[in-house]
């Protein structure tokens, strides 16, 4: 009898431990080719319903107060650049279902499909028939991802970098719980009115070289749990409760034995 109660013991040990290979990041980090970022660069792309902030300068701000959003504010609430997002997203440029813009003066702009950067080319060229020498900056502000699963802080979160990669997301959410599947990160992207899927393993560094290094506008991550907290959740929902079944069996085998 004891030594089957150590026997039983020994398995539980066994089961319960978790190999390094599974918790730890970037296992193979040090043998990997990472290549340059350039060729993974996100290039965010802008699409149906994305909300634009677009400012415009020149040498003379007056000349230029009405084409820019924040000149615009000033003259009718004084906010000027202290305007809270909200604001901001309220007065920014919606992008149609048809792909345009209305900009002033200009009329309307197509925009879907096109880089932030690309824009402001397109806008400044366009401008220079009203403004000497204009720059223009642009900003999505509902650039959005969504995180769910096995993070400290799931939910949907906004950025206005464009370059974030998608540590930075899990880090964003405060990173994967001890009980996340490291090995099967899934993230769902929309892209060319499709939606494409990516199974992503933490534990290797093979998926830096990929496009899903950066995250795009709207993507949705999902850390799934791991084989043990999902067993935690079906009939034995945690380790007390799984002594409590083994002391149950040696109890029942010390009385049959008698």
């Amino acid at each position: 009898m004891k030594k089957i109660f150590l026997l039983l013991i020994l398995l539980i040990v066994v089961v319960s431990c978790t190999p390094r290979k599974k918790i730890v990041y970037f296992n193979d980090i040090d043998s990997a080719n990472i290549e340059n970022l350039d060729k993974y660069s996100s290039s965010l792309q802008v699409g149906v319903n994305d909300i634009l902030n677009i400012n415009v300068r020149t040498l003379n701000p007056q000349a230029s107060m009405q084409f820019s959003q924040s000149g615009m504010q000033a003259q009718g609430g004084g906010q000027g650049a202290g305007m809270r997002a909200e604001t901001l997203r309220i007065t920014g440029y919606l992008v149609h279902d048809n792909g345009t813009i209305d900009f002033p003066q200009i009329g309307s702009v197509q925009v879907k499909g096109k880089t932030t950067r690309q824009i402001q080319k397109l806008l400044e060229s366009k401008l220079k028939k009203y403004l000497k020498n204009p720059t223009v900056s642009i900003r999505v502000l509902n650039y959005k991802f969504t995180i769910l699963g096995e993070v400290k802080a799931p939910g949907t979160y906004e950025i206005i970098e464009e370059n974030f990669t998608l540590l930075q997301a899990i880090g964003r959410a405060g990173g994967l719980t001890i009980n996340g599947k490291r090995q099967n990160i899934l993230v769902i992207r929309h892209q060319d009115g499709k939606r494409i899927k990516k199974r992503i393993d933490l534990t290797k560094s093979d998926w830096m070289n990929s496009p899903f290094y950066y995250i795009k506008q709207n993507d949705q991550i999902y850390v799934e749990p791991n084989n043990p907290q999902v067993k935690r959740a079906g009939y034995i929902t945690n380790i007390g409760t799984l002594l409590s079944v083994i002391s149950v069996i040696l109890s029942t085998s010390v009385l049959i034995l008698r």
